[in-house]
């Protein structure tokens, strides 16, 4: 059995691994901005995680995980979305709350409560931020999305997930009137600075470019249908 903190790095190796599979794998730096601890405890984890044959590791090289690695990470962030979208569908939890409690959650080892979470959810495949939830058997559909801040001037987008799950951001996206499935159009974009001018709902706002980075979206002819990497248990 592995500890909470084992745990969540092996999810955060797979999720900056999802963020951009051209890196193939992380850096300890990256990883330790991620985790919010310092490089020199992150390499001290990753030797343990490496004598368990769960990352391969060497210093100063890119860090990556094993197959057995991966399933961990994989079942892990299935059982942090799930419970996301129980807190969220079930017991009224903004999605700005969701997080932080399946955060303490995905930690629970029975199979069999995740499996029938799963099925009383009936079976659902994204969580309340537009997060593909991996099926029992590892299968985790990775959806390529471009973000907001990509959108060209007077083209229209959906939105479809959320890059930072924070629950400052996501009060910040509230505010701003978006929320997942809402339409937007790009009115305008600031040469110097980036600034955005778009349109949700009949109301006009301004976003910043670190804003609309968060925001991914799909745009005509960009296809809703999620691409399928299966992920063997």
């Amino acid at each position: 059995m592995l500890s909470f903190t084992e745990e969540n790095y092996l999810k955060s190796l797979l999720q900056i691994t999802l963020e951009n599979e051209e890196k193939n794998g992380a850096g300890t730096n990256e990883l330790a901005a991620h985790l919010k601890v310092k490089p020199a405890t992150a390499t001290d984890m990753l030797k343990k995680l490496k004598s368990k044959k769960l990352v391969d590791y060497k210093k100063y090289g890119k860090i990556s995980l094993t197959v057995a690695g991966r399933k961990y990470a994989v079942e892990i962030i299935r059982k942090h979305r799930l419970w996301e979208t129980f807190l969220y569908k079930k017991l009224s939890f903004t999605w700005d709350e969701v997080h932080e409690v399946a955060e303490q959650l995905e930690h629970i080892q029975s199979q069999k409560l995740i499996d029938r979470l799963d099925e009383f959810l009936e079976y659902p495949e994204f969580d309340p931020h537009g997060d593909t939830i991996p099926t029992a058997k590892g299968e985790l559909k990775i959806s390529f999305k471009k973000t907001l801040a990509e959108v060209a001037d007077g083209q229209s987008c959906k939105m479809v997930a959320v890059k930072d799950n924070s629950a400052d951001f996501l009060k910040y996206v509230v505010k701003v009137g978006l929320g997942i499935n809402n339409n937007i159009k790009v009115l305008s974009k600031e040469s110097y600075d980036s600034l955005l001018t778009i349109e949700v709902n009949g109301v006009v706002s301004s976003v910043s470019q670190k804003f609309a980075q968060n925001i991914f979206v799909v745009c005509p002819p960009d296809t809703m249908k999620p691409t399928s990497k299966t992920k063997k248990r």
